[in-house]
């Protein structure tokens, strides 16, 4: 890369960091469509400029769900005033948005939470704009979003994120991302926000690190969430990255409340939470309001999922695996017998069970059709939770015995089998069973009915997840072993992965003893956070993980993870090493 890309890319993020540093010439013009703000052509520009009272854009600005000729734009105005606001928006060529191309009036107020979405029209694809907001002299930072490409390309890039925790640490991973220069959209899958108060989840540090959550207690109201989401949007790494490439983004369960199914939570209470459906409302609303999301109908706020065409490389579909048809999740502990026998028939019966759901008739049959007209070399899922079989030996998974000493037993059986006890044998003996059944291990018919139609379309199917704050890659395989795709999974911002629940080993010898246990895994990282770098070529689609030394500190270092690749066509859709 030369200088100038660079040197041009560092004036940008200064001109973020400074809010905005020149007032362009204005031109109104473009066809737009408001969401979550009105728009109101009669309303001339120099009015909005001539206002005179106290205002901020405290919680920077966004883009998100860009398609080839449209972008959405987002802000939100800080001020004591009450009634409607007028926001002016400018979209340019240019970094210091002085070649506006695009512009014009929107406005906010309490309803929407001050917060401004204009869905912008006219543009060119696979270009890079600037964007602004401004009331009177106040200037909002300077974002940078990006259209998709269309026809024939040479190149798609992706970052990806999961699980940004707040109290459990610093966003340094979307820090880092937001000093690339080379991504075209960045891809959120979910738990963008926690729901939990100052006493709950990962917060043991969150004093010390100034990041105690507000408000203090569970989210449960519509001020709640809106108060949680203000919170997290003055983070500047957060701010930084959202300032720095167009988001597309789904909810995972902790938008609303943990372990979310389609009507309740495992955390939810009914007797002294209320409704479990006024709950979800307000998180649906918050979630709708202070992201740059298309809402794909604006009278289902439930429905998002929606496809994104990056010319002839990737179509990327995302899923909604939590709100709209999610059956409630399996727990072994109801199968467990007063003697502490297991169940295994009733389990097996239930698991085989066609009527579950996950992501239900109607998004099931949208996403055949999606598959079936795309023409993308690629068909990438990006969606919550992992997909691949994660099947770990029962007494690993019921915590009755830790990793080292499995793996000592697995030594000791094959150096000196005449020397386990009988006890030890029936560990050994045990079968493998699924570690989590909140992901689509716990609804395998649902899974195999994708992987059906991957197959039977003969799609490179690509699978992207987060959910479970590590790192994963694995071959994707029907339940007859045949080879249909791979998934990329990518580690948490900052919440903390399995060196919580096995703080006593190694998170590299965990890693090591999953990618020995389970088949079709490729890759383990149980340890680090980060994010993931998906590149699609018309020759390979690669996943580079990239992760942070800690999110406990300001001071930390970044490094690069493993590089896997899987190629297109039959035979070939499979994890390779770089």
């Amino acid at each position: 890369m030369s200088s100038q890309p660079r040197r041009h890319r560092r004036q940008f993020l200064k001109r973020v960091a400074a809010g905005g540093a020149t007032l362009g010439a204005l031109s109104i013009s473009g066809k737009v469509l408001a969401h979550g703000a009105a728009i109101d052509p009669m309303v001339d520009a120099r009015h909005v400029l001539g206002q005179r009272f106290d205002v901020s854009f405290a919680h920077g600005v966004a883009s998100g769900d860009p398609l080839a000729r449209k972008v959405i734009i987002w802000t939100r105005v800080t001020t004591d005033r009450q009634g409607r606001i007028p926001v002016l928006w400018e979209v340019a060529t240019d970094a210091a948005c002085r070649r506006v191309v695009r512009a014009g009036v929107a406005f906010t107020g309490e309803e929407q939470d001050y917060t401004v979405k204009v869905d912008v029209t006219g543009l060119r694809p696979d270009s890079i704009y600037y964007y602004r907001f401004r009331i009177g002299r106040h200037v909002s930072p300077i974002g940078r979003t990006r259209t998709l490409p269309v026809g024939t390309i040479e190149q798609v890039r992706l970052a990806v994120f999961t699980c940004s925790n707040y109290p459990a640490g610093y966003f340094h991973a979307y820090g880092e991302a937001a000093r690339r220069d080379d991504i075209h959209a960045a891809i959120h899958l979910g738990d963008y926000i926690y729901e939990y108060g100052r006493d709950g989840y990962a917060s043991g540090d969150a004093a010390e690190l100034g990041r105690e959550v507000e408000p203090a207690g569970e989210l449960l109201s519509l001020v709640d969430y809106r108060q949680r989401y203000a919170q997290y949007r003055t983070d500047p790494d957060l701010q930084a990255v959202h300032a720095a490439m167009p988001f597309i983004n789904v909810w995972d369960d902790h938008e609303i409340a943990n372990d979310t199914w389609k009507n309740g939570a495992e955390n939810h209470d009914m007797a002294s939470e209320g409704e479990f459906s006024v709950r979800r409302a307000a998180a649906l609303q918050a979630f709708h309001e202070w992201l740059p999301i298309r809402s794909p109908d604006p009278q289902r706020k439930e429905k998002i999922f929606r496809s994104f065409q990056f010319g002839n490389l990737v179509s990327l579909h995302m899923l909604d695996t939590r709100v709209i048809a999610r059956d409630l999740q399996l727990d072994y502990a109801t199968y467990f017998g007063s003697d502490g026998s297991f169940d295994s028939a009733r389990f097996a019966a239930d698991m085989a069970d066609p009527a579950r759901q996950l992501l239900g008739a109607e998004q099931m049959l949208w996403l055949h059709r999606q598959l079936r007209e795309s023409s993308a070399t690629w068909q990438v899922l990006g969606q919550q939770v992992l997909m691949g079989r994660m099947n770990i030996p029962a007494p690993l998974v019921l915590g009755q015995i830790s990793f080292s000493a499995y793996s000592a037993l697995l030594v000791k059986a094959q150096t000196a089998p005449g020397s386990l006890t009988a006890q030890e044998q029936a560990i050994l003996a045990m079968p493998a069973i699924p570690y989590n059944l909140d992901a689509w291990d716990g609804y395998t018919v649902a899974r195999e009915t994708v992987f059906g139609m991957a197959r039977f379309l003969d799609k490179n199917l690509v699978v992207l997840a987060g959910d479970t704050h590590n790192a994963w890659a694995s071959d994707l395989q029907d339940m007859h072993g045949n080879a249909v795709g791979v998934e990329y999974a990518v580690a948490s911002v900052s919440s903390p992965g399995l060196e919580e629940y096995f703080p006593t080993e190694s998170p590299l010898a965990v890693a090591a003893g999953l990618e020995a246990l389970i088949g079709p895994l490729r890759y383990a990282n149980t340890g680090d956070r980060g994010y993931m770098v998906v590149t699609a070529t018309a020759e390979e689609c690669r996943c580079d993980w990239h992760y942070v030394s800690t999110v406990k500190s300001t001071d930390y270092t970044a490094f690069d993870g493993r590089s896997l690749r899987t190629l297109p066509g039959v035979g070939q859709r499979r994890l390779q090493s770089v």
